[in-house]
């Protein structure tokens, strides 16, 4: 792995260099400054430190959520009821003790003379001591006074309980918005779409991601994990969306537990950087050649296949691996048994390797790594074993854990050992399913061909996925018309861990979406037009009013260039993979705006639309049909067409780059020196100068210096060489200059003739 300065990994995680240097120092590290490099050992204990710290915080924020939740559920003991006084025992009392009647006031005269009159303070001492007597020896029981306080509160409201109010502090009340903000969030939301359910702007949901360590951008996918974090620094809690009818689906599911489970094939993703032999170690194993059907050579689609064994069959899901198909890999990593880590034993562990590593472990999934390209003469596995075991996966030939096993997916060099430890993992794992329950699985991929519709690559997780049964596939219904294997074989039935390709869908699904099969057709529309109905509300609850607040935003963004793309691919996956890459291109200058993004041909729609809004259309292996090319050539409507991601991405970079405002320049074309001043009438001053460097133009701006000092800056009124006009003069010559609108000038001023040149900016 490459070597990193300091000031580098300070700039990744968004610290200053002085706050990294120290943190290495802290660590054990003899760094001196910003500019010293940073070994594997030291990046890990960087990166582990980085992850401690979110730990942390995140475990703080849950502790004082849990003791506002108790604290909050702790109320006060209800005091006993008071139970009335029988009525024969009060008037046994009135027996034993007779009340005595009101006696006749005296008159004045036959009363007792007073006593001397008593100073106030001694009053008040008596009043004291008498009261002391009286109540000693006398315990107070605390109930009674607190029921007695509470009646005679109740008889002056007439009855009604008195309402208490509590002041709240800020945590108190922190806490309550929480309880009441609660996010409906769903799995891989971007931050756009995150902020927008909190009510703010993005960049204040990057600034904090940063600042959590996270480098993230707009258009990012989020785990769930990462979604509660944030809610929480942002006081808010949340609930993950279940689909409609899902949990219909999942109670029958419950009732069904009781029924016999039968063994299932492994699911298995092979994951790994691009270029490090994914999809010919596939090839090789199911001894065809996909590699010649993919676009540019490399694999640009999630693809499911099964393999049969002697022992049984496995399940492959071959994912792509350039940075764009973060999503898919996500995707491939959450509906797996077991991860196969591809690394080419001649470059060892990239980025893209490290990103497979992080998705299979947040699927807590069992890794085991395939050290690929052992037959190259710079093949090193111990390296590729020193750098897992400084991603925390240590080998077992190590001591540890995670099983190597070194390949050539080119002459098949230990080939059935790795499928040996595949199947061996898997028995370990037990997988079972229930084949006799409803069908249930999830989206590989989706695209429309012509004459069969909306084609469907889904894989079976549950029950057995027959012709005919009705099915909710994400927003969408379908009757399963057709089902195929991956070699285009029909099927009538596919069993639980089994791929297969479907037809009869009414629209297209999201690759991700879940589906699961119904009573009847009916039921399955009803639920698809909820979801479809619910769907419409969130787009227009999202839909943002414009306020007197927002104008200047406006205005700020009228002064940024957009650049309009119409996508159109094969499938929805790429689509998806496709639009988060290009609009990661945006800038604060320049933005690309994707205005509509589907599945199938260009079409006339998408022409009048691109027409419209003076877009450009897309096309990912993709062709326009013969009515669109019309309209588009009349329209004047450029339409670009790609079958490799790199090849866009390039493009509408260049495009971009286009928009940019240009940087200007100077370039010093000569210099010359006043050594005389000539006073004509009518005309001012002329300079008599000799050039000392360079050659000077009568097109050229000029820049008097004196002492050093710029003093004025403007344009050349004549150009003479004795009484001729000329349009150079170049060194080691004598010339008359006159400056436009300038005369004060001075004998030893230096004259800097220069141009202005514009110098395309490239974006970052």
């Amino acid at each position: 792995m490459a070597r990193q300065r300091l000031y580098e990994i300070a700039r990744e995680f968004n610290i200053t260099s002085d706050a990294i240097v120290k943190m290495c120092r802290d660590l054990g590290f003899p760094v001196k400054n910003h500019m010293s490099s940073a070994d594997d050992n030291m990046m890990s204990a960087i990166r582990e430190k980085f992850k401690e710290e979110r730990e942390t915080v995140k475990r703080e924020i849950e502790i004082k959520k849990q003791k506002a939740i108790i604290k909050e559920k702790v109320e006060p003991e209800a005091p006993p009821p008071v139970e009335a006084e029988p009525v024969a025992a009060l008037e046994a009392w009135d027996e034993d003790h007779p009340r005595v009647g009101f006696q006749p006031i005296k008159p004045r005269e036959a009363r007792a003379p007073r006593g001397p009159k008593v100073p106030t303070d001694q009053k008040k001492k008596r009043k004291k001591d008498k009261r002391r007597q009286r109540h000693k020896g006398r315990t107070v029981d605390q109930k009674e006074v607190a029921v007695s306080v509470k009646k005679t509160l109740a008889k002056m409201d007439g009855g009604h309980r008195v309402k208490k109010y509590r002041r709240r502090d800020k945590t108190a009340g922190a806490v309550g918005a929480e309880a009441e903000n609660v996010l409906q969030v769903n799995e891989f939301m971007s931050i756009a779409e995150l902020a927008s359910e909190m009510g703010i702007k993005a960049t204040e949901l990057i600034a904090k991601c940063m600042g959590m360590g996270m480098m993230a951008t707009i258009n990012q996918r989020l785990d769930i994990e990462t979604i509660e974090t944030l809610a929480l620094e942002f006081g808010y809690e949340i609930e993950e969306v279940k689909e409609i009818g899902l949990e219909e689906y999942e109670e029958e599911a419950e009732e069904e537990q009781d029924e016999p489970e039968e063994p299932r094939p492994p699911i298995i993703t092979i994951m790994g950087h691009v270029d490090h032999g994914k999809t010919s170690l596939l090839d090789y194993i199911r001894k065809s050649n996909v590699v010649a059907g993919e676009s540019g050579r490399i694999t640009q689609h999630i693809g499911a296949y099964q393999v049969q064994q002697a022992s049984g069959k496995l399940t492959f899901l071959d994912t792509p691996g350039h940075a764009a198909f973060t999503a898919m890999r996500a995707r491939g990593a959450q509906i797996t048994d077991i991860v196969v880590l591809v690394v080419a034993a001649n470059d060892g562990l990239q980025q893209q390797t490290i990103e497979a590593i992080d998705h299979a472990r947040a699927a807590a999934v069992p890794i085991i790594v395939a050290i690929n390209k052992m037959d190259l003469p710079d093949a090193n596995a111990e390296t590729v074993k020193q750098q897992l075991a400084n991603q925390n996966l240590l080998p077992e030939d190590w001591g540890g854990k995670i099983i190597t096993v070194e390949i050539s997916a080119k002459t098949g060099m230990n080939i059935d050992k790795l499928l040996e430890m595949i199947l061996l993992q898997a028995e370990v794992m037990e997988l079972t399913a229930n084949a006799q329950a409803r069908a249930k699985g999830v989206v590989v991929e989706a695209k429309v061909e012509r004459g069969r519709g909306v084609v469907c690559n889904v894989l079976v997780q549950l029950g057995t996925l027959r012709a005919g049964s009705p099915l909710v596939v994400g927003n969408c219904y379908a009757k399963v018309r057709t089902i195929v294997d991956d070699k285009n074989r029909p099927m009538d039935a596919v069993g639980p861990g089994s791929p297969a390709q479907i037809t009869g869908l009414t629209g297209i699904p999201q690759a991700g979406d879940r589906f699961f099969e119904t009573e009847d057709e009916a039921e399955a529309r009803e639920v698809a037009l909820k979801r479809q109905r619910i769907r419409r509300e969130q787009e227009f609850r999202h839909f943002k009013r414009v306020a007197l607040t927002d104008i200047y935003e406006q205005i700020k963004e009228g002064q940024i260039s957009d650049l309009n793309l119409v996508l159109k691919g094969d499938v929805d996956g790429s689509v998806e993979v496709l639009g988060d890459t290009l609009e990661k291109l945006s800038n604060e200058e320049v933005r690309v705006r994707i205005i509509h993004r589907g599945v199938g041909a260009v079409n006339e729609n998408d022409v009048l639309l691109a027409a419209a809004s003076q877009a450009i259309i897309i096309g990912f292996h993709v062709r326009p049909d013969s009515r669109a090319r019309e309209i588009a050539a009349r329209e004047k409507v450029d339409i670009r067409l790609y079958t490799v991601i790199y090849d866009v991405e390039a493009d509408v970079r260049n495009a971009l780059e286009g928009l940019l405002t240009p940087d200007e320049n100077e370039e010093i074309k000569g210099t010359a020196e006043v050594r005389n001043l000539f006073k004509i009438p009518k005309q001012g001053v002329v300079a008599g100068c000799y050039v000392q460097s360079g050659t000077i133009s009568r097109s050229d701006r000029m820049r008097i210096v004196r002492d050093g000092v710029e003093v004025y800056n403007g344009e050349i009124g004549s150009l003479r060489r004795f009484k001729d006009d000329v349009r150079e003069v170049s060194i080691g010559f004598e010339c008359g200059i006159k400056i436009e609108k300038f005369d004060d000038l001075k004998v030893g001023d230096v004259l800097e003739a220069y141009k202005v040149v514009q110098v395309a900016r490239k974006l970052q």
